[in-house]
């Protein structure tokens, strides 16, 4: 009977289209990687070419990331979180109807950054009203959900793809985007951040991050851990056609198919690793596991003398699963916080995290350029798990934090918000 009322508590209204939300979100998310050679082939493009246009407009969408984990973030703490669920659904949903439209690579690049702009505000929302609603013991389950179900967006774009002309599946994220807006009609706003309205207390000032040393470390810390998972899943997974033709596989190997996998794996990987964080109580220890399991899996990927396209699209499922701390790394950031700069933080974080390609890329391609497409991830993955485990190492454990106050006060106890029963 108690699991049973633990379920019930889980399963509210907001936490189901928050997951919704979040499904949609990573549809749209990755339908460019998905649908890449096919859409710039229809615009003339072929062989190295498919490579660099490719990395050059995933950049430009994640650069609207950034943009948009900014703004939406802001917004969040100041207008409310339902805001940023309604407004950033909308952006992203006509951007995305656009897209299937476009004839040329500048026309495709705009309104992937219009795109990325909209799609920057779902999860770090979705998060952040989900953490304030559930009891604290709860909050990891209600989060691990959210990342569970919407990370099969990708699974389903993927099998859009196959089955429609790559301007349909556009069309097609566009219009269930749109149709979720309905849904969003019967979420309730959090109760935590109604609270602090009626305070004086400065809410979504993004610069409050900057004004202490101690401040800034924490919400750089909060980034740098989540490095590994967009290397993963914005470098590795996306050039998959490329490391798959140098590591010697006959057998074309498509990248729908190895996004697919690896989100699958990461579906299993964020169910995994939030029930553990719930188990062992910690975020810390399982976040651990899960960035040395990804330096070993990575590993495996590169150089493992395998030669099938079964056993490569095997391993992109071990790389997504061993990401699979996503879930519990924006539950971090958004834990780390108060109630007055927590939808700041918890939008800007995975979307700097997403937009870290901006400057891996680079980075990557300026040592495959002088070696290969192997080496160029082995360096590059050293360097960006080495990161995120020093980060790691000097973050505070969040598990049973409780998250009602305001940040910027001389002592967190001092600002606690007054609650009033009922």
């Amino acid at each position: 009977m108690k699991e049973k009322s633990k379920l019930r508590q889980v399963l509210q209204v907001p936490v189901i289209v928050a997951a919704l939300g979040y499904f949609v979100d990573i549809y749209d998310l990755l339908l460019f990687a998905i649908v890449r050679i096919p859409s710039l082939e229809s615009m003339g493009l072929k062989g190295e070419d498919l490579t660099h246009v490719g990395l050059y407009i995933l950049d430009i969408q994640m650069a609207g990331l950034l943009v948009g984990g900014i703004l939406w973030g802001i917004l969040g703490d100041k207008k409310g979180r339902l805001s940023v669920l309604f407004g950033s659904i909308l952006i992203y949903s006509v951007a995305n109807i656009l897209n299937g439209m476009v004839t040329t690579v500048e026309q495709y690049a705009i309104l992937r950054f219009v795109a990325g702009i909209g799609l920057a505000g779902e999860l770090g929302a979705g998060i952040t009203l989900v953490a304030e609603i559930l009891p604290k013991d709860l909050r990891g389950y209600g989060t691990t959900l959210i990342a569970s179900v919407g990370v099969l967006g990708a699974v389903f774009a993927n099998y859009i793809a196959q089955e429609f002309d790559w301007r349909n599946a556009y069309f097609i994220g566009g219009g269930l985007g749109l149709s979720l807006l309905i849904l969003r009609v019967s979420v309730f706003e959090s109760g935590i951040f109604l609270k602090l309205k009626e305070t004086t207390a400065s809410r979504g000032n993004f610069f409050l991050l900057f004004s202490k040393k101690e401040l800034f470390f924490k919400y750089l810390r909060c980034i740098l851990i989540g490095l590994p998972i967009w290397f993963v899943i914005g470098s590795l997974v996306f050039l998959s056609p490329e490391v798959g033709l140098t590591i010697g596989i006959q057998e074309k190997i498509i990248a729908g198919d190895a996004i697919m996998y690896s989100y699958i794996g990461l579906c299993a990987g964020d169910l995994s690793s939030g029930l553990l964080s719930q188990y062992f109580k910690s975020r810390k220890k399982v976040i651990l596991v899960f960035i040395l399991m990804t330096f070993a899996i990575m590993l495996i990927y590169l150089f493992a003398p395998y030669k099938s396209k079964e056993m490569f699209y095997l391993i992109c499922g071990g790389l997504g699963f061993s990401t699979g701390y996503w879930a519990l790394f924006v539950t971090v950031a958004a834990e780390q916080f108060g109630t007055n700069i927590r939808a700041t933080v918890a939008t800007t974080v995975p979307n700097f995290v997403r937009g870290s390609v901006n400057l891996i890329h680079p980075v990557f391609l300026f040592i495959k350029f002088r070696t290969d497409i192997l080496q160029a991830g082995l360096y590059v993955g050293i360097i960006v798990i080495a990161i995120a485990l020093l980060a790691l190492y000097r973050m505070k454990e969040t598990f049973s934090k409780d998250l009602n106050y305001i940040e910027g006060e001389e002592k967190e106890e001092e600002s606690q918000l007054v609650y009033t029963k009922g």
